[in-house]
């Protein structure tokens, strides 16, 4: 088994987890280093270095990475993860994990009592923003323009949510931790934690020179069956690139499923 990719990239890094069943509040990056050893230990081999492209030359497929080499393997597992989208502001990148975040369901029961704000445009956004109620003693929901059904519009207006239409943020402020941001009206809203829910992007394009079908009601995202099977023998699909929600335990037990599927396709060829 090989498993291929920058340990680096995964949204992990930087990230807290404390809604896995069984496991006390961890950080990313431990959690990461404990699988990797454990995966070691079992007899993974790790390849830091990204994929460039993936073709099939009969019942093979050729993976070839960053330094031009070619692999060759009978089972492939697509779990590339989805990429967040990027507010791209002074101050997101370095207090990323330290207030700042991506997941309302993943961080935001870290923030119990304290003020936070919420930025986006559409439901993530509004449905975050309500969840924050729940643990905030402040929650802000920042948007150029809010692009939501009616009944959750309706929710957002009716509730303490304060809603800031028509601002951006331009700057997340904060040293060791996040203290405030500075909005494109120039105040300053002070705040503990800022959760930036911008969508995401997938990364489709090595399955889509495949021809991988993409589910078709959110074409962002490969379709799999219940085995996490794509349309095409032998690849199988498995976390966040199969869709919502962006949770660790969905990931983890799709792997596990793709897993046992993929070593079942491979022992065919022995």
């Amino acid at each position: 088994v090989l498993v291929m990719g920058k340990p680096a990239k995964s949204s992990l890094h930087g990230a807290h987890i404390e809604n896995y069943c069984c496991m006390e509040r961890t950080a990313g990056e431990d959690l990461i280093q404990q699988g990797i050893q454990q995966a070691e230990e079992a007899g993974t081999l790790f390849m830091h270095e990204d994929v460039i492209k993936i073709s099939q030359e009969d019942q093979w497929y050729i993976v070839q990475n960053e330094s031009g080499e070619d692999l060759r393997c009978r089972a492939l597992i697509m779990a590339m993860g989805i990429s967040r989208n990027k507010l791209r502001v002074p101050g997101e990148k370095e207090l990323l994990g330290r207030g700042v975040s991506y997941c309302v369901d993943c961080d935001g029961g870290f923030f119990r009592g304290e003020p936070v704000a919420v930025v986006g445009n559409e439901s993530a956004a509004a449905s975050g923003a309500l969840t924050m109620l729940f643990y905030a003693s402040e929650v802000h929901l920042i948007c150029d323009q809010l692009e939501i059904s009616e009944v959750l519009a309706h929710q957002v207006r009716e509730s303490r949510i304060n809603l800031l239409e028509g601002h951006k943020v331009t700057e997340i402020i904060g040293q060791e931790q996040v203290e405030g941001l500075l909005l494109s009206d120039g105040s300053r809203l002070e705040v503990a934690g800022i959760f930036i829910e911008l969508g995401a992007k997938g990364a489709i394009e090595l399955a889509s020179e495949l021809g991988v079908a993409m589910d078709p009601e959110s074409p962002q995202y490969i379709a799999t069956d219940k085995k996490q099977r794509t349309n095409i023998s032998g690849l199988y699909a498995a976390g966040d690139i199969c869709g919502l929600p962006w949770q660790l335990a969905k990931a983890v037990g799709e792997g596990c499923v793709a897993g046992l599927e993929a070593a079942a396709h491979a022992k065919q060829f022995r």
